[in-house]
């Protein structure tokens, strides 16, 4: 595994992982060894390793970024993660494919944008998306999906309210 840089390919790989659970299909890519060990290979990781791992070290990143569903206890959630020091200075080298996702939330961290790694707060959602907006204030995964059905909800109970009974 080559150390990578902190960039896109860094938020990219944690939001990937971040959305291995679709709230809305009810789907979980971690529910068994077999869907991690594709999901970790198609993004050229290595194996999986156990799912039951993936899925604490995800659960509880995404606690971390405000996920509003209850998280299982974690326990102990670590990886492996080498650091290689070259003529470009030092890296961190992940081994396996948690470290690597860790590897790329602490360089995400280091770099002081994991704040931006965000929650949709809409129920039926809940998708993880980097908050691009120049004053961090961005809140909804799509504006035009997400926001805009929160949005007519909002208008529909004031136009409820204002009806007199």
């Amino acid at each position: 595994m080559t150390g990578l840089a902190a960039g896109e390919h860094d938020i990219t790989l944690v939001l990937d992982f971040l959305n291995t659970i679709d709230i809305e299909t009810g789907t979980d890519v971690l529910d068994d060894a077999a869907n991690w060990g594709r999901w970790a290979r198609s993004r050229q990781l290595g194996e999986g390793g156990p799912a039951r791992q993936a899925r604490a070290v995800r659960d509880a990143l995404r606690a971390s970024v405000g996920d509003p569903r209850p998280v299982p206890e974690a326990g102990d959630v670590a990886a492996t993660i080498h650091v290689r020091l070259d003529r470009g200075g030092p890296t961190l080298a992940p081994v396996d494919p948690l470290g690597a996702v860790l590897a790329s939330a602490t360089r995400l961290a280091v770099l002081g944008d994991w704040g931006r790694i965000k929650i949709c707060p809409a129920d039926d959602c809940h998708w993880a998306f980097f908050d691009r907006s120049r004053n961090r204030s961005r809140t909804w995964c799509s504006m035009r999906v997400c926001g805009n059905r929160e949005k007519a909800r909002v208008w529909r109970e004031r136009a409820r309210a204002a009806v007199p009974s």
